[in-house]
């Protein structure tokens, strides 16, 4: 029979005896094995200890049954498990196989070993066979349930297009109705735009005149300001003028006052320079009357205090450094010698010779 054609109930009837199946078959298969393992593992077992023969088949048996159980409950959910789990349904498998025949083995029994291979072959059959059954009937079960949720969606959709055909029905009444109410609505509302629109016009006209009025006014008193501005500026303008003009004429004045007290300070200078000049023209003549008139030869052995003091009585007062400096300048301009201006001054021929040198440089 196959899957796809049979009906739910005919698939949970399958499934019950492919589950009722699988654990006789794990029941005699675990007798079996009781009966088969157990005087193996005795032979090997420590005398005081062989009653615990019985544990590692029960150990091996129970791992396979807890495989073909999660095996059976993870084909109904619907997935697939790899790895450990595999590994666990081998390992168990192969080594109850191994128990089973072990006793024949050793003995080299041959039919023996083939006879004791029967049952947990079988097992492990049954092991890798249940979950694929069991995962062929879920998909059976999931694609009527898919039909039904199908069938289901299309009695739905009948219903919702049989009410949807009487709502567009009521529907279409209602807009109907509404239309004439509407065109009802707007006749009243266009009677009732127009009356507002002309209470608008009319209000619009009054703000109009309103707002030109205050605009006016507005412009006149900006005009009063602007023109109150303008005297206030033009005021403040020839005050500013006015502050300016006595501050050009202070500075004017003094000025003049400053050039006034430069002149007199000038004119001062030139009469102090005119009266020292006056003041030394006795003392240069008298000075070029000696130097022109030729001494008497004196021996230096002759010298004596009484003659230095004789000569120091002769020798004129020492100017200050400008009255010299003026007298230097005088002497280049009226050609006299350094020699001359050394005896007028006072001072050492040598200042006077590096004096008339300055004074020729600048005037240069």
């Amino acid at each position: 029979m196959n899957l796809q054609t049979m009906t739910p109930a005919q698939i949970k009837s399958a499934e019950r005896t492919l589950s009722g199946g699988t654990w006789a078959i794990t029941s005699m298969a675990i007798t079996f094995s009781l009966f088969t393992v157990t005087p193996l593992v005795e032979r090997v077992t420590p005398d005081g200890w062989k009653w615990s023969a019985i544990g590692l088949s029960l150990l091996v048996d129970v791992a396979l049954v807890i495989v073909i159980r999660m095996d059976a409950a993870v084909s109904r959910l619907g997935a697939h498990v790899k790895g450990w789990p595999a590994v666990l349904r081998w390992l168990t498998g192969i080594a109850s196989v191994l128990l089973n025949i072990g006793d024949s083995a050793l003995k080299g029994d041959l039919v023996g070993v083939a006879v004791h291979s029967v049952a947990p072959l079988v097992l492990v059959a049954v092991s890798e066979a249940g979950p694929k059954y069991r995962q062929a009937i879920t998909d059976a079960l999931d694609r009527i349930e898919r039909e039904r949720a199908a069938e289901r969606e299309r009695e739905r959709q009948e219903l919702r297009e049989r009410e949807d055909r009487s709502r567009a029905d009521r529907e279409r009444q209602q807009e109907l109705a509404r239309q004439e109410r509407e065109r009802q609505e707007a006749a009243a509302r266009e009677r009732r735009e127009q009356e507002a629109a002309e209470r608008e016009r009319e209000r619009e006209h009054a703000a109009r005149v309103a707002r030109e009025e205050r605009e006016h006014e507005a412009r006149l008193e900006r005009e009063r300001e602007e023109r109150a501005a303008a005297l206030r500026r033009e005021e403040q303008d020839r005050i500013d003028r006015a502050a300016r003009e006595e501050r050009e004429r202070q500075e004017r004045e003094r000025q003049q006052q400053e050039a006034a007290r430069k002149a007199k300070e000038r004119a001062q200078q030139a009469e102090r320079d005119r009266k020292a000049v006056e003041g030394r023209k006795p003392a240069l003549a008298s000075v070029s009357a000696a130097v022109s008139t030729p001494r008497p030869a004196v021996s230096a052995t002759v010298s004596t205090p009484a003659h230095e003091t004789a000569h120091d009585a002769d020798k004129p007062a020492k100017m200050t450094e400008a009255d010299a400096r003026q007298a230097v300048a005088d002497a280049i301009r009226e050609g006299r010698s350094q020699r001359q201006v050394a005896a007028l001054t006072g001072w050492s021929t040598g200042w006077v010779a590096k004096t008339f040198k300055e004074l020729e440089e600048d005037a240069a």
